[in-house]
This record gives C-alpha cells, sequence and structure tokens, in this order.
C-alpha cells in the first residue's frame, strides 16, 4: 500500500490573528473565570495537529498573567486584618487578595450569593461599588482593587468622616487586573459617613500604584 502523505496547509497570518482573540477573550472574563491563564490557554490548542504546526512558525502571543508579581512587594499592611466579601467564581477578585497579601494584609475570603447584602450593610453607594468588598477589623471599608498603597496611607491617617475607599468598575490595569501592558487611567475614591463621596487619588500611570 503506497503510504499517504499529505503537506497541511496554514495561513499564518489567519491562526495567530484568531489565537491573539482567543488570548484577549480568556483573559477579560477572568472575573468568571478564576483559574484561567497563559498554561489553560496553550493546552486548550494542543491536540490539533495544525495549530502545533502553526506555533512552530509564528511567535505565541505574549500574555501577562492577572496577578503579574509585583516588584514592590511590602508589609505596609503587615498589622492589618480584614474580611473580602467576594463571589465564588470571581477570578480578579482572587488576584486582588494576592496582590494585598503580598503587602503584608491578614485577609480571610468569604463567598457570599448577594455581594449587595454586604454593599449595603457597609454604606458603600450604588455607584462606588465593584466585585468585592474588603472590611478590616477596625471596620474601614474598602470596596473593589484599591491598591495597598493607598490602603496603607488611608489607615495610617483615616481622614475625618472617612470610612473607607473604593476603586469604581474594574479598572483594567488595576491591583488584580493587569493585562499585559493595558492600564486605564482611574481615581480612588473616598467614601465619607454622610454618604457622599471624593476624590482620594488620581491613578494616571502602573508606576502611581505602587
Amino acid at each position: 500500500m503506497t503510504p499517504y502523505n499529505r503537506k497541511l496547509s496554514v495561513n499564518p497570518s489567519k491562526w495567530f490573528g484568531s489565537l491573539v482573540l482567543l488570548v484577549a477573550a480568556s483573559t477579560l472574563i477572568a472575573c468568571s473565570e478564576p483559574d484561567v491563564n497563559a498554561t489553560d490557554v496553550t493546552s486548550a490548542t494542543e491536540p490539533s495537529t495544525v495549530t502545533q504546526l502553526a506555533q512552530s512558525q509564528q511567535p505565541k502571543a505574549q500574555m501577562m498573567p492577572v496577578s503579574a508579581p509585583s516588584t514592590s512587594q511590602s508589609s505596609i499592611l503587615q498589622n492589618v486584618s480584614a474580611t473580602v466579601y467576594k463571589d465564588a467564581n470571581c477570578g480578579c477578585c482572587k488576584e486582588w487578595i494576592g496582590h494585598a497579601e503580598g503587602h503584608g494584609l491578614s485577609a480571610t475570603a468569604h463567598d457570599v450569593d448577594d455581594l449587595s447584602l454586604f454593599k449595603d450593610r457597609y454604606s458603600v453607594p450604588q455607584q462606588m461599588r465593584s466585585c468585592h468588598t474588603t472590611v478590616t477589623t477596625d471596620g474601614y471599608v474598602f470596596e473593589g482593587h484599591v491598591p495597598a498603597k493607598y490602603m496603607a496611607q488611608f489607615l495610617a491617617k483615616p481622614p475625618s468622616g472617612a470610612i473607607g475607599l473604593a476603586v469604581p468598575s474594574m479598572p483594567v490595569g488595576s491591583p488584580g487586573m493587569e493585562y499585559q501592558d493595558k492600564f486605564m487611567p482611574y481615581k480612588v475614591m473616598q467614601l465619607n459617613k454622610d454618604g457622599s463621596t471624593a476624590v482620594y487619588a488620581d491613578i494616571d500611570s502602573p508606576e502611581a500604584q505602587l
């Protein structure tokens, strides 16, 4: 019997474009997929012979893990303990906890079914809400992806009438929301006892978070 050999034909540019789209989509749903990382994306494509051939022809898309090791790991929160209320499937919440613990925070995570109950309990305004709520043992609230640097600064000298800080929504590039070299400028907001808010810090670059 004559051996059957057929060369595979792959269009590198089309394949690479598809891979980039797959990587970007996988990263942006990190909050609902807790364990998505670069290894998972690669392993999902390995079984295909066509994919393996194309990988040998094109460099792999580079993707930074959601929780990139910080060069500014410190102990600025070493004397602080807090409870983090989060959804069980929120990957970026876990990454933020890793960021805070890397700076010394002693965190206890609680997966809850209805986060709004806790946001209401700790007086987080609707427009200031994010994916997780952190409450320190002395009652201060840190909503969302607040950098450890500003948590420590706030706790060292809490402003009069303030109950905590918030980073509304989930800005790309904030702690726990890192993706490649993407960064979205954002504000750290001060939450006050009377329900008002004020800008606590303007974050206009990744370096400003360190």
